[in-house]
């Protein structure tokens, strides 16, 4: 793990269990580095402005503030297995690595007696996974992040038969087909729009150019308006 997936992931980790604490040592044990490394990190990220405080003593910690957290939420073990299963049959999906988060945040926050009834009954499901199951490759983190806050990403995209171009593309639509997730974009290269397997993306960088909001409705990418499937929140 590097360091920037290390600081976000310590901050999900405190955001998780606050207003409890987590020593130094706990967390360099979860993340195998040094304790020294993780006072670091957690320095960094109160420069930062992340409002993490340390409580001294043998059973000090660090704490997340909790306006940073849940609060007490009333999900049923059934409503929590529930957002577990779509997790894990959302595999490869975007903002896969959100949903694991706003997960562990549930139940880090459910009733003691529901978060044991929760963790019995996910114990009772099994997912079985097809010989012919798609595996989709994962969406880089610059994609989901261009998407969520409107910036031109520049990509390295290979063809059908291998050759690569270099080119910014304006994103703002994930769409999941039978080759897998794919990137619908505006591509400056071609002053078009585009759909771009996932897959054939070799590298992808982000860039501080905003991206022009473009409304999507399929058309501009030959995709029939009946076949979309918009997600419900």
């Amino acid at each position: 793990m590097n360091r920037t997936d290390r600081l976000y992931a310590i901050v999900e980790e405190l955001r998780a269990i606050s207003p409890r604490l987590r020593s130094a040592r706990e967390l360099a044990e979860r993340y195998e580095v040094s304790v020294r490394t993780i006072e670091r990190d957690i320095g960094a990220l109160q420069q930062a402005g992340i409002p993490i405080y340390a409580d001294v003593g043998r059973r000090g910690g660090y704490a997340l503030d909790k306006s940073m957290s849940l609060p007490p939420l009333n999900f049923t073990p059934a409503e929590t297995v529930a957002l577990a299963v779509a997790l894990a049959r959302h595999r490869g999906g975007p903002f896969e690595r959100a949903g694991h988060s706003a997960l562990r945040k549930i139940v880090a926050v459910l009733p003691e007696r529901n978060a044991v009834a929760a963790r019995d009954l996910a114990g009772r499901i099994r997912l079985l996974d097809s010989r012919e199951a798609q595996h989709d490759h994962e969406i880089p983190a610059v994609i989901e992040r261009a998407i969520e806050v409107g910036r031109v990403v520049r990509i390295g995209y290979l063809d059908r038969s291998g050759a690569r171009t270099e080119r910014d593309v304006e994103p703002f639509a994930l769409v999941s087909g039978t080759n897998g997730w794919y990137l619908a974009a505006w591509c400056r290269l071609r002053g078009n729009a585009r759909c771009f397997r996932l897959d054939r993306i070799a590298s992808a960088a982000a860039t501080e150019q905003p991206a022009p909001h473009r409304p999507f409705d399929g058309s501009a990418w030959d995709i029939p308006a009946a076949g979309l499937r918009d997600v419900a929140l």
